[in-house]
């Protein structure tokens, strides 16, 4: 589900029942009359595709009729025929250059008369073969299956834009989204092989997560012990997992799509404190996206370094680094895991930075926004080390497409 991202049923194709003919339409006798109607096919479904055509070759056959008007049916299934003159007329439906259904009708001089096409009346039935109306019962039963799975799609669809505009909306306070929650449950219980769908509940499941995560946390709780919360970040994971799956054996597979899943399968896994599984995740997400690889290992980096494990750290804020030079919390992360491995001078007391450390926190500090807390810390922390920054230091840039 690209908007998703969900994928709609194809339209139902014309049913044909006659052979195609030669058309050579004319422009409308002007000051004439104006027929006009509504066009259904045999599975009472409005015909959105197709021709109105006259002629008034009725004794010919229909190979050597010659079409005087032809009118396109609109999307409602509608057409209107203006400046029709006064006789006799065949007028016939067409779909894909095939006549469909046919009426003999009389156009009076002056008039504004409707003829409508319904292929599921007695007028229309009444002269078919037994095989035909054999193929048109198979034909309406699989029409009818496909208008049932459009109308789930559509309800789908809009469940799908309302919890993701809500779940938007509860990112920043971490707001209850419980029943966004039961929503994406429902769409996945309606339509179980849609990834999109259980990607967007995997979000509803850690958006509820976080929610009841933010409680313990004020209540001096972690949430860690909290096993309700636990169960949330798992499903999340799972359903997330479930999207990724399905989406890699769609025909048309997202990769994009994986990427985001497996982007948040490894935040979920550095909540839980499952450093080695986040740290798999994100290079998940690289290898289906690599064009966002900056910020899958800025992300993998941040986890690691509060795992407390700096030279993964060090190594995953390098490749964020080189990914995407212009990201600031890299540089950040690769600061402060070097800053532990600063020595001592014997001689002269002072502290000697490792190599890269003064870099990286100057590279930080010229990307990051001044109202960014951890600039002014990364200056006093300098200050009170005795190092002092390089005024004319200039922040990295992205490097030049080729």
């Amino acid at each position: 589900m690209k908007t998703l991202r969900m994928k709609s049923l194809a339209a139902l194709a014309a049913f044909a029942l006659a052979g195609a003919t030669t058309v050579l339409a004319q422009g409308p006798g002007v000051g004439g009359s104006t027929i006009k109607g509504h066009v259904t096919d045999p599975a009472g479904v409005p015909v959105t595709k197709g021709e109105i055509r006259f002629t008034k070759d009725i004794h010919s056959t229909q190979k050597e009729q010659k079409m005087i008007y032809v009118t396109p049916v609109d999307a409602n299934g509608n057409y209107e025929t203006k400046n029709v003159l006064p006789g006799e007329y065949f007028i016939y439906v067409y779909q894909n250059d095939i006549s469909t259904d046919m009426q003999d009708f009389i156009v009076k001089p002056g008039e504004n008369a409707t003829l409508d096409f319904d292929m599921t009346s007695e007028r229309y039935m009444k002269d078919l073969s037994p095989e035909r109306k054999k193929e048109i019962e198979e034909y309406k039963k699989n029409a009818a299956a496909a208008i049932s799975a459009n109308k789930v799609i559509n309800n789908l669809n809009k469940t799908l834009a309302a919890v993701r505009t809500d779940l938007a909306a509860a990112t920043a306070t971490k707001a209850d989204v419980s029943k966004d929650v039961s929503d994406m449950k429902a769409a996945t219980d309606a339509k179980p092989d849609e990834s999109v769908l259980w990607i967007v509940y995997g979000e509803a499941l850690l958006g509820q997560a976080d929610h009841l995560a933010a409680d313990d946390q004020k209540a001096g709780k972690p949430f860690a012990s909290d096993d309700v919360v636990v169960k949330l970040y798992t499903d999340s994971i799972a359903a997330y997992q479930k999207g990724v799956d399905i989406n890699a054996a769609s025909k048309k597979p997202t990769p994009a799509d994986q990427a985001i899943a497996y982007n948040a399968i490894g935040n979920i896994d550095g909540k839980l404190g499952k450093v080695p599984e986040a740290a798999a995740a994100y290079d998940n997400a690289v290898k289906q996206d690599p064009t966002r690889a900056g910020m899958y290992y800025s992300n993998e980096a941040i986890v690691l370094y509060k795992a407390s494990q700096a030279d993964g750290a060090i190594a995953a804020a390098d490749k964020a680094i080189a990914a995407d030079p212009t990201r600031a919390d890299p540089y950040y992360i690769k600061g402060q895991s070097l800053i532990g491995k600063a020595t001592i001078d014997p001689k002269t007391q002072l502290p000697v930075l490792p190599p890269g450390c003064l870099d990286a926190y100057q590279a930080f500090v010229s990307l990051a926004p001044p109202t960014d807390a951890r600039v002014a810390q990364t200056k006093e922390l300098l200050a009170s080390l005795n190092v002092k920054m390089d005024a004319n230091y200039k922040a990295p840039t992205a490097p030049k497409k080729k």
